[in-house]
């Protein structure tokens, strides 16, 4: 009896310290008090619906271990599950995103997104935090400039990571994009790499040489959804949560 009780307490206790590693998902009375809110609680899909949809895509997407899960499929672009995006609306906030990618994959994170102005197929309209394995995805080279890489924004301005920054995508990397009305801001693990000014003319003539030219004031919204995108491939999300800024 005193040996099933010792092994039922060494259980329990190894679940709390496991419980307690993990903290996925989670807020620290410090975000808090800073005004942090999750924008996923982890574990239902309250919050987000289907970028051309009221409710949750029914596939393509799901809860693994505390992670969004993209499946993989043909590569294309929002052609499974399709991309998700927030319920809310958003214009001044700091959003911090954790995500892992596998080989060759592709994803990203979107944000001043109109999900309703995209009525074909393909991804919802919006500027984008590029997702990408550099090393193993052949769009790394298409683009300007390395402007389709990770980090970037993407088909817009290439990301300044120097050689020696390290990225290991076997494991969780963070993107944060910051935005002050029309100041935006790039960062990975905690490196600026992209920076730029919207709603001006040299913008504007940016936008008019890229794959946005067609979209009415592309970049210029004052607010919208935020995005993650369905590409067909692999792509794991967690730890995603904002600050809304005055």
């Amino acid at each position: 009896m005193k040996k099933i009780l010792l092994s039922s307490i060494i259980l329990l206790s190894t679940f709390l310290l496991q419980a307690q590693k993990d903290n996925s998902n989670t807020l620290t009375p410090k975000e808090v008090s800073e005004g942090w809110k999750l924008l996923w609680d982890g574990k239902t899909t309250n919050g987000w619906r289907g970028a051309r949809m009221d409710a949750f895509p029914a596939k393509g997407w799901s809860i693994v271990n505390g992670s969004l899960k993209v499946h993989a499929t043909d590569g294309g672009e929002s052609s499974n599950g399709g991309d998700i995006v927030t319920v809310k609306k958003y214009k001044n906030f700091i959003l911090k995103v954790d995500f892992k990618i596998t080989k060759g994959a592709n994803s990203g994170i979107k944000y001043f997104v109109d999900s309703d102005l995209n009525k074909g197929a393909g991804s919802a309209i919006g500027c984008e935090f590029q997702i990408l394995d550099d090393e193993n995805h052949p769009d790394a080279k298409n683009g300007v400039r390395g402007n389709r890489t990770l980090g970037s924004l993407y088909d817009l301005i290439t990301s300044k990571r120097d050689k020696d920054f390290k990225f290991n995508k076997d494991d969780f990397n963070t993107a944060t994009i910051v935005v002050k009305n029309d100041k935006v801001e790039h960062w990975l693990n905690g490196v600026k790499i992209v920076e730029y000014t919207r709603n001006n003319q040299m913008w504007n003539a940016l936008v008019a040489y890229s794959k946005y030219k067609d979209w009415p004031n592309f970049g210029n919204a004052a607010e919208g959804n935020i995005l993650l995108q369905d590409h067909g491939n692999e792509v794991f999300f967690k730890n995603i949560k904002i600050k809304v800024l005055k």
